[in-house]
């Protein structure tokens, strides 16, 4: 009896993770399309304009880096041959275009900012409450849709120039 509801349950609980890893790639391949995206929309300060565009990912979080590299390899952001970093410190001498961190990395994401203050660099985050932090740009899920909130002061502190379809395409929050 206990081998036919193991034999029974097994394609269900199978079902569901892959559901969940299903949802997951999902949810870094549109992360990566805003990401890529927003590299068209911000003017960085002249010398992170030179050499590669970097994006660091800060933490553990090997499906988006993955989508990020896949995207990387055939796209270029401005000029610049974009390179993907996986992080688990952030140096404040490090030139990163753009830093994401994710949900999971949130609790490191103060000291991760801080170090990063005024250096040019894009940061993105995707935790409520993130943006009074200092991020400049938060994702948010609002009805299973992924959004973004933005800040200009905080892009503005960072040097960086938004553009205003860029500004046209956040939502406004209370966070």
């Amino acid at each position: 009896m206990k081998k036919l509801l193991f034999i029974c349950l097994c394609p269900l609980l199978f079902s569901a993770y892959q559901q969940q890893e299903d949802a997951a790639a999902m949810n870094a391949k549109k992360k990566t399309i805003f990401l890529y995206s927003f590299t068209k929309y911000i003017d960085w300060p002249p010398d992170y304009k030179e050499g590669n565009f970097v994006i660091g990912v800060f933490g553990n979080n090997p499906t988006l880096v993955s989508e990020l590299n896949k995207m990387a390899a055939t796209k270029m952001a401005q000029s610049q041959k974009i390179e993907i970093k996986s992080l688990n410190s952030i140096e404040s001498s490090g030139k990163y275009n753009i830093l994401f961190i994710p949900a999971e990395s949130t609790a490191q994401s103060g000291d991760a900012i801080a170090r990063l203050k005024g250096h040019g660099t894009l940061v993105v985050t995707e935790e409520k409450g993130m943006i009074k932090k200092g991020s400049a740009i938060n994702f948010v899920t609002i009805e299973s849709i992924i959004k973004f909130q933005l800040s200009i002061p905080n892009a503005e502190k960072q040097h960086l120039k938004i553009g205003r379809e860029l500004e046209s395409y956040a939502v406004k929050t209370n966070d």
